[in-house]
């Protein structure tokens, strides 16, 4: 089975902070958003999130989300992606000779992880790693994860639950459509 990368597990973490089944958010408020950071000390969370940077969390997670649907058949919403390009266009990354990416000089501390999260992003589109980060076709789910399958062809995050779900309603519908 293919391991997922720490780089991965992160980005699928942060998507993952919304949980569309559970109806959930744990990054609700700029306190929830500083507490879910502190979890991870590579991404050296500040102790305050101002509110025009929880903005920013908020959109580049609902961006990532969209294009992560995107890669198992979903269209996008274009303004979820502009947002979040827009956000990120407030993050600059300085980049070393050695070609490590790194937060530039001057980055705010709220704003420091939200640049680390979208380097690692980054890395993973750069690495095509990326392809395999995906967001659930069962749309009631819509859970993030990574695609271990050997042609990352990969729709649901479980076969045994959300795959099911989906045949079965494609079976009845089918049955439906042919009169019985």
């Amino acid at each position: 089975m293919l391991a997922t990368p720490a780089l991965a597990a992160l980005v699928e973490a942060f998507a993952n902070t919304l949980d569309v089944d559970e109806v959930t958010d744990a990054l609700a408020t700029p306190e929830e958003l500083a507490a879910w950071l502190r979890e991870y000390e590579e991404l050296d969370a500040p102790d305050a999130i101002s509110p025009e940077a929880h903005r920013d969390y908020l959109a580049l997670r609902a961006g990532l989300r969209e294009e992560m649907g995107a890669r198992v058949g979903d269209v996008p919403d274009p303004a979820l992606l502009a947002a979040a390009d827009e956000a990120l266009a407030a993050h600059p990354v300085a980049v070393s000779v050695t070609g490590a990416l790194r937060p530039a000089p001057g980055t705010p501390a709220d704003r420091l992880p939200l640049t680390r999260l979208a380097i690692a992003w980054s890395s993973l589109v750069a690495t095509g790693d990326a392809a395999r980060l995906k967001r659930c076709a069962e749309h009631t789910c819509a859970w993030v994860f990574w695609d271990v399958s050997k042609n990352r062809s990969r729709r649901w995050c479980s076969m045994q639950v959300c795959g099911n779900r989906n045949k079965s309603r494609t079976y009845a519908a089918r049955r439906r459509g042919q009169g019985g």
